[in-house]
Protein backbone atom coordinates (compact mmCIF):
# COMPACT_ATOMS: atom_id res chain seq x y z
CA UNK A 1 0.00 0.00 0.00
CA UNK A 2 1.20 3.30 -0.76
CA UNK A 3 2.36 5.76 1.61
CA UNK A 4 0.95 9.15 2.16
CA UNK A 5 3.97 10.86 0.51
CA UNK A 6 3.28 8.94 -2.74
CA UNK A 7 -0.59 10.17 -2.74
CA UNK A 8 -0.27 14.05 -1.80
CA UNK A 9 1.67 16.57 -3.41
CA UNK A 10 4.72 18.23 -2.21
CA UNK A 11 4.13 20.76 0.90
CA UNK A 12 4.11 24.11 -0.52
CA UNK A 13 6.59 27.11 0.48
CA UNK A 14 9.00 24.29 1.39
CA UNK A 15 11.82 26.44 -0.12
CA UNK A 16 12.94 29.71 -0.59
CA UNK A 17 12.37 29.75 -4.44
CA UNK A 18 8.66 28.71 -3.81
CA UNK A 19 8.42 31.30 -0.58
CA UNK A 20 9.38 34.02 -3.06
CA UNK A 21 7.05 33.04 -5.89
CA UNK A 22 4.45 33.14 -3.27
CA UNK A 23 5.45 36.72 -2.30
CA UNK A 24 5.79 37.99 -6.16
CA UNK A 25 2.25 36.40 -6.51
CA UNK A 26 0.77 37.51 -3.24
CA UNK A 27 -0.34 34.20 -2.57
CA UNK A 28 -3.28 34.10 0.01
CA UNK A 29 -2.26 30.64 1.03
CA UNK A 30 1.70 31.86 1.91
CA UNK A 31 -0.39 34.29 4.89
CA UNK A 32 -0.39 31.04 6.74
CA UNK A 33 3.09 29.36 6.15
CA UNK A 34 5.70 32.13 6.70
CA UNK A 35 7.02 35.83 6.59
CA UNK A 36 9.35 37.46 4.88
CA UNK A 37 11.51 40.83 5.99
CA UNK A 38 13.65 43.38 3.94
CA UNK A 39 17.06 43.83 5.18
CA UNK A 40 17.48 47.05 3.74
CA UNK A 41 14.57 48.71 5.53
CA UNK A 42 14.45 46.34 8.64
CA UNK A 43 10.91 45.56 8.34
CA UNK A 44 8.87 42.21 7.77
CA UNK A 45 5.66 41.32 5.93
CA UNK A 46 3.20 39.05 5.20
CA UNK A 47 3.66 37.55 1.52
CA UNK A 48 0.14 39.70 0.68
CA UNK A 49 2.03 42.76 1.67
CA UNK A 50 0.35 45.38 -0.92
CA UNK A 51 3.41 47.22 -0.67
CA UNK A 52 6.44 47.63 -3.06
CA UNK A 53 8.02 44.50 -3.78
CA UNK A 54 11.63 44.45 -2.53
CA UNK A 55 14.71 42.89 -4.50
CA UNK A 56 14.89 39.52 -4.13
CA UNK A 57 18.77 40.10 -2.42
CA UNK A 58 17.34 41.51 0.41
CA UNK A 59 15.01 39.18 1.28
CA UNK A 60 15.33 36.70 4.34
CA UNK A 61 12.22 34.03 5.25
CA UNK A 62 11.24 33.45 8.60
CA UNK A 63 8.32 30.89 9.57
CA UNK A 64 6.44 33.10 11.63
CA UNK A 65 6.14 36.92 13.25
CA UNK A 66 7.75 36.18 16.43
CA UNK A 67 10.85 34.68 14.51
CA UNK A 68 11.02 37.52 12.38
CA UNK A 69 11.33 39.85 15.86
CA UNK A 70 13.61 38.27 17.61
CA UNK A 71 15.89 38.72 14.58
CA UNK A 72 15.54 42.45 15.22
CA UNK A 73 12.71 43.42 12.37
CA UNK A 74 9.42 45.27 13.05
CA UNK A 75 6.21 44.58 11.65
CA UNK A 76 4.66 46.60 8.71
CA UNK A 77 2.04 49.36 9.02
CA UNK A 78 0.46 47.89 6.49
CA UNK A 79 -0.23 44.40 6.52
CA UNK A 80 0.33 43.87 10.46
CA UNK A 81 2.15 40.79 9.52
CA UNK A 82 2.39 40.49 14.33
CA UNK A 83 -1.91 40.72 14.27
CA UNK A 84 -4.67 39.91 12.71
CA UNK A 85 -4.86 40.84 8.75
CA UNK A 86 -7.07 43.08 7.20
CA UNK A 87 -7.81 40.01 5.31
CA UNK A 88 -8.40 38.08 8.61
CA UNK A 89 -10.67 41.09 9.88
CA UNK A 90 -13.25 40.78 6.87
CA UNK A 91 -13.46 37.59 6.95
CA UNK A 92 -14.37 37.56 10.86
CA UNK A 93 -17.41 40.46 9.70
CA UNK A 94 -18.21 38.02 7.29
CA UNK A 95 -18.28 35.40 9.72
CA UNK A 96 -20.71 37.12 11.76
CA UNK A 97 -22.95 38.40 9.42
CA UNK A 98 -23.40 34.72 8.23
CA UNK A 99 -24.12 33.89 11.97
CA UNK A 100 -26.71 36.64 12.10
CA UNK A 101 -28.35 35.49 9.55
CA UNK A 102 -28.32 32.16 10.30
CA UNK A 103 -29.76 32.93 14.26
CA UNK A 104 -32.43 35.36 12.69
CA UNK A 105 -33.76 32.78 11.11
CA UNK A 106 -33.37 30.03 13.79
CA UNK A 107 -35.40 32.42 15.69
CA UNK A 108 -38.10 32.43 13.03
CA UNK A 109 -37.59 36.23 11.86
CA UNK A 110 -36.34 36.00 8.84
CA UNK A 111 -33.12 36.88 7.21
CA UNK A 112 -31.70 40.81 8.14
CA UNK A 113 -32.62 43.14 5.46
CA UNK A 114 -29.10 44.20 3.72
CA UNK A 115 -28.69 47.64 5.31
CA UNK A 116 -28.76 45.48 8.59
CA UNK A 117 -26.28 43.25 8.34
CA UNK A 118 -24.14 45.96 6.40
CA UNK A 119 -24.48 48.56 9.67
CA UNK A 120 -23.89 45.12 12.36
CA UNK A 121 -20.45 44.68 9.84
CA UNK A 122 -19.32 48.30 10.04
CA UNK A 123 -19.61 48.56 6.04
CA UNK A 124 -22.05 50.36 3.39
CA UNK A 125 -24.58 48.64 1.84
CA UNK A 126 -23.09 47.77 -1.57
CA UNK A 127 -19.70 47.55 -0.05
CA UNK A 128 -20.64 44.74 2.32
CA UNK A 129 -22.87 43.20 -0.73
CA UNK A 130 -19.57 42.93 -2.67
CA UNK A 131 -17.19 41.84 -0.24
CA UNK A 132 -19.55 38.89 0.96
CA UNK A 133 -20.35 37.83 -2.34
CA UNK A 134 -17.02 38.02 -3.61
CA UNK A 135 -15.48 35.66 -0.52
CA UNK A 136 -19.11 33.27 -0.60
CA UNK A 137 -20.26 33.38 -3.84
CA UNK A 138 -23.63 34.15 -3.22
CA UNK A 139 -25.16 36.97 -2.59
CA UNK A 140 -26.74 38.10 0.99
CA UNK A 141 -30.16 37.24 0.04
CA UNK A 142 -28.91 33.63 -1.46
CA UNK A 143 -27.20 32.98 1.88
CA UNK A 144 -30.68 34.16 3.89
CA UNK A 145 -32.38 31.76 1.35
CA UNK A 146 -30.26 28.53 2.09
CA UNK A 147 -30.52 28.89 5.65
CA UNK A 148 -34.22 28.99 5.25
CA UNK A 149 -33.80 25.96 3.50
CA UNK A 150 -31.87 24.46 5.94
CA UNK A 151 -33.93 24.97 9.01
CA UNK A 152 -36.95 24.27 6.56
CA UNK A 153 -35.36 20.76 5.84
CA UNK A 154 -34.66 20.52 9.75
CA UNK A 155 -38.02 21.50 10.75
CA UNK A 156 -40.88 19.64 8.64
CA UNK A 157 -40.27 15.90 9.19
CA UNK A 158 -41.31 17.14 12.84
CA UNK A 159 -43.59 19.99 12.09
CA UNK A 160 -47.57 20.09 13.35
CA UNK A 161 -48.11 21.30 9.41
CA UNK A 162 -45.86 22.03 6.37
CA UNK A 163 -47.42 26.11 7.14
CA UNK A 164 -46.32 25.98 9.93
CA UNK A 165 -42.98 24.73 9.12
CA UNK A 166 -43.23 27.47 6.43
CA UNK A 167 -43.59 30.28 9.01
CA UNK A 168 -41.08 28.60 11.39
CA UNK A 169 -38.90 28.63 8.49
CA UNK A 170 -39.05 32.46 7.76
CA UNK A 171 -41.20 32.68 4.69
CA UNK A 172 -43.75 35.64 4.69
CA UNK A 173 -46.14 34.02 3.06
CA UNK A 174 -47.26 30.64 2.27
CA UNK A 175 -47.53 31.38 -1.45
CA UNK A 176 -43.73 32.26 -1.44
CA UNK A 177 -43.15 28.66 0.44
CA UNK A 178 -44.55 26.55 -1.59
CA UNK A 179 -43.08 28.10 -4.80
CA UNK A 180 -39.51 27.80 -3.44
CA UNK A 181 -39.44 24.99 -1.47
CA UNK A 182 -39.57 22.33 -4.69
CA UNK A 183 -36.84 23.71 -5.60
CA UNK A 184 -34.73 23.21 -1.45
CA UNK A 185 -36.17 20.09 -1.23
CA UNK A 186 -36.20 18.61 -4.49
CA UNK A 187 -39.64 17.50 -4.02
CA UNK A 188 -43.25 18.98 -2.53
CA UNK A 189 -42.94 20.18 0.77
CA UNK A 190 -45.91 17.46 2.00
CA UNK A 191 -43.74 14.86 0.17
CA UNK A 192 -40.44 15.66 2.33
CA UNK A 193 -42.59 16.61 5.52
CA UNK A 194 -43.36 12.09 5.60
CA UNK A 195 -40.00 11.34 4.37
CA UNK A 196 -40.19 11.61 0.92
CA UNK A 197 -43.43 9.90 0.58
CA UNK A 198 -44.44 9.92 -3.29
CA UNK A 199 -41.09 10.84 -4.48
CA UNK A 200 -39.29 8.05 -6.49
CA UNK A 201 -35.83 7.76 -6.02
CA UNK A 202 -33.81 4.71 -8.96
CA UNK A 203 -31.18 3.22 -7.12
CA UNK A 204 -28.77 0.45 -7.54
CA UNK A 205 -25.53 -1.14 -5.91
CA UNK A 206 -22.72 -2.72 -7.98
CA UNK A 207 -19.15 -3.58 -7.21
CA UNK A 208 -16.29 -2.20 -7.69
CA UNK A 209 -12.51 -2.76 -6.90
CA UNK A 210 -12.77 -0.21 -3.55
CA UNK A 211 -15.86 -2.69 -2.47
CA UNK A 212 -19.41 -1.65 -3.31
CA UNK A 213 -20.81 1.18 -4.80
CA UNK A 214 -24.65 2.91 -4.28
CA UNK A 215 -25.68 5.12 -7.03
CA UNK A 216 -29.50 7.11 -6.36
CA UNK A 217 -30.83 9.70 -8.33
CA UNK A 218 -33.88 11.85 -8.79
CA UNK A 219 -35.39 13.21 -11.61
CA UNK A 220 -33.05 16.33 -11.30
CA UNK A 221 -29.85 13.72 -11.36
CA UNK A 222 -27.26 11.90 -8.73
CA UNK A 223 -27.92 12.43 -5.58
CA UNK A 224 -26.06 10.26 -3.69
CA UNK A 225 -22.54 7.62 -4.48
CA UNK A 226 -21.99 6.02 -1.90
CA UNK A 227 -18.97 3.44 -1.09
CA UNK A 228 -18.54 0.40 1.57
CA UNK A 229 -18.25 -2.94 1.84
CA UNK A 230 -21.85 -4.08 2.65
CA UNK A 231 -24.72 -3.57 0.10
CA UNK A 232 -27.33 -4.00 2.27
CA UNK A 233 -25.95 -1.03 4.85
CA UNK A 234 -25.81 1.10 2.04
CA UNK A 235 -29.43 0.53 1.11
CA UNK A 236 -30.60 0.92 4.78
CA UNK A 237 -28.32 3.84 4.41
CA UNK A 238 -30.03 5.46 1.34
CA UNK A 239 -33.87 4.28 3.19
CA UNK A 240 -32.69 6.40 6.69
CA UNK A 241 -32.41 9.43 4.07
CA UNK A 242 -35.61 8.93 2.32
CA UNK A 243 -37.78 6.55 4.82
CA UNK A 244 -40.95 7.15 2.93
CA UNK A 245 -40.17 7.60 -0.75
CA UNK A 246 -40.72 4.81 -3.46
CA UNK A 247 -37.34 3.90 -3.96
CA UNK A 248 -36.74 1.97 -7.70
CA UNK A 249 -34.60 -1.04 -8.75
CA UNK A 250 -32.37 -0.19 -11.07
CA UNK A 251 -33.74 -0.59 -14.88
CA UNK A 252 -31.83 -0.61 -18.05
CA UNK A 253 -31.13 2.91 -18.41
CA UNK A 254 -30.22 3.31 -14.93
CA UNK A 255 -27.64 0.74 -15.17
CA UNK A 256 -25.66 3.69 -17.49
CA UNK A 257 -25.38 5.87 -14.70
CA UNK A 258 -24.14 2.99 -12.40
CA UNK A 259 -21.43 2.46 -14.90
CA UNK A 260 -20.34 5.79 -15.09
CA UNK A 261 -19.91 6.15 -11.30
CA UNK A 262 -18.08 3.03 -10.95
CA UNK A 263 -15.98 4.64 -13.93
CA UNK A 264 -15.47 7.47 -11.80
CA UNK A 265 -14.14 5.22 -8.91
CA UNK A 266 -11.86 2.78 -11.36
CA UNK A 267 -10.60 6.34 -13.08
CA UNK A 268 -10.99 9.42 -10.67
CA UNK A 269 -8.95 11.81 -12.76
CA UNK A 270 -11.53 11.27 -15.55
CA UNK A 271 -14.52 13.69 -16.26
CA UNK A 272 -17.19 13.73 -14.56
CA UNK A 273 -20.04 13.02 -16.73
CA UNK A 274 -22.90 12.78 -14.36
CA UNK A 275 -26.40 15.08 -14.13
CA UNK A 276 -25.86 15.52 -10.43
CA UNK A 277 -28.46 16.94 -8.02
CA UNK A 278 -26.28 18.79 -5.63
CA UNK A 279 -28.03 19.83 -2.06
CA UNK A 280 -26.88 21.56 0.69
CA UNK A 281 -26.09 25.26 2.49
CA UNK A 282 -24.56 28.01 0.10
CA UNK A 283 -21.38 27.76 1.96
CA UNK A 284 -21.27 23.87 1.44
CA UNK A 285 -21.98 24.26 -2.10
CA UNK A 286 -19.07 26.68 -1.86
CA UNK A 287 -16.91 24.22 -0.58
CA UNK A 288 -18.69 21.43 -2.96
CA UNK A 289 -17.56 23.82 -6.16
CA UNK A 290 -13.83 25.04 -4.93
CA UNK A 291 -13.39 20.71 -4.61
CA UNK A 292 -14.09 19.85 -7.70
CA UNK A 293 -11.66 22.79 -9.08
CA UNK A 294 -9.15 20.88 -7.53
CA UNK A 295 -7.08 19.16 -10.27
CA UNK A 296 -6.41 15.42 -10.12
CA UNK A 297 -3.69 14.23 -8.96
CA UNK A 298 -3.20 17.25 -6.49
CA UNK A 299 -4.31 17.81 -2.97
CA UNK A 300 -5.24 21.34 -0.86
CA UNK A 301 -5.19 21.35 2.65
CA UNK A 302 -8.69 22.22 4.83
CA UNK A 303 -7.27 25.74 5.30
CA UNK A 304 -5.63 25.99 1.70
CA UNK A 305 -9.37 25.50 0.67
CA UNK A 306 -10.65 28.26 3.27
CA UNK A 307 -8.40 30.60 1.89
CA UNK A 308 -9.32 30.25 -1.48
CA UNK A 309 -12.71 30.87 -0.48
CA UNK A 310 -11.53 34.07 1.17
CA UNK A 311 -12.63 32.83 4.80
CA UNK A 312 -9.19 31.68 6.07
CA UNK A 313 -11.11 30.97 9.45
CA UNK A 314 -13.38 28.60 8.64
CA UNK A 315 -11.42 25.75 8.52
CA UNK A 316 -13.53 23.55 10.22
CA UNK A 317 -16.59 24.75 8.64
CA UNK A 318 -14.56 23.43 5.40
CA UNK A 319 -14.12 20.22 7.37
CA UNK A 320 -17.73 19.72 8.16
CA UNK A 321 -18.47 20.75 4.51
CA UNK A 322 -15.97 17.58 3.15
CA UNK A 323 -17.34 14.60 5.57
CA UNK A 324 -21.39 16.06 4.70
CA UNK A 325 -20.87 15.26 0.85
CA UNK A 326 -22.94 12.90 -0.28
CA UNK A 327 -21.12 12.35 -4.08
CA UNK A 328 -18.01 10.38 -3.32
CA UNK A 329 -15.13 10.96 -6.09
CA UNK A 330 -18.19 13.16 -8.11
CA UNK A 331 -17.19 15.67 -5.56
CA UNK A 332 -13.90 15.11 -4.52
CA UNK A 333 -13.04 15.63 -1.16
CA UNK A 334 -10.60 12.81 -1.33
CA UNK A 335 -8.51 15.19 -2.40
CA UNK A 336 -8.58 17.37 0.82
CA UNK A 337 -5.79 16.78 3.28
CA UNK A 338 -3.99 18.09 6.49
CA UNK A 339 -1.81 20.50 6.45
CA UNK A 340 1.88 18.71 5.74
CA UNK A 341 0.24 16.28 3.39
CA UNK A 342 -1.31 13.62 5.86
CA UNK A 343 -4.59 11.83 5.09
CA UNK A 344 -7.30 12.21 7.48
CA UNK A 345 -10.91 11.23 7.93
CA UNK A 346 -12.64 10.11 5.28
CA UNK A 347 -16.26 9.60 5.14
CA UNK A 348 -15.45 6.03 3.40
CA UNK A 349 -12.64 4.89 4.98
CA UNK A 350 -8.86 6.03 4.57
CA UNK A 351 -7.72 3.13 2.91
CA UNK A 352 -10.52 4.49 -0.15
CA UNK A 353 -9.09 7.68 0.24
CA UNK A 354 -5.34 6.68 -0.39
CA UNK A 355 -6.35 4.64 -3.10
CA UNK A 356 -8.16 7.49 -5.13
CA UNK A 357 -5.22 9.69 -4.27
CA UNK A 358 -2.79 6.58 -5.95
CA UNK A 359 -5.23 5.98 -8.83
CA UNK A 360 -5.13 10.08 -9.59
CA UNK A 361 -0.94 10.18 -8.94
CA UNK A 362 -0.28 7.02 -11.32
CA UNK A 363 -2.58 8.80 -13.76
CA UNK A 364 -0.92 11.66 -13.63
CA UNK A 365 2.22 10.33 -14.22
CA UNK A 366 1.01 8.14 -17.16
CA UNK A 367 0.21 4.73 -15.41
CA UNK A 368 -2.23 1.85 -15.84
CA UNK A 369 -5.30 2.08 -14.73
CA UNK A 370 -6.47 -0.34 -12.06
CA UNK A 371 -7.90 -3.77 -12.73
CA UNK A 372 -11.93 -3.62 -11.53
Amino acid sequence: MPSDDQTTEALPFSDDAARWAAVLARDPAADAAFRYAVRSTGVFCRPTCPARRPLRVNVVFFAGAAEAEAAGFRPCRRCRPNGESPGEAMADRLAAACRLIETSIEAGEGAPELAALAQAAGLSPHHFHRVFKQALGVTPRAYGAAARASRLRQDLPSAASATQACYDAGFGSSGRFYAEAPAALGMTPGAYRNGGAGAEIRFAVGPCSLGEVLVAATEVGVCAILLGDDPDALVRDLERRFANARLIGADGAFETLVAKAVGLVERPAAPVELPLDIRGTAFQRRVWEALRAIPAGQTRSYGEVATGLGVPVAVRAVAGACAANPLAVAIPCHRVVRLGGGLSGYRWGIERKRALLQREADASRGGPPPNP
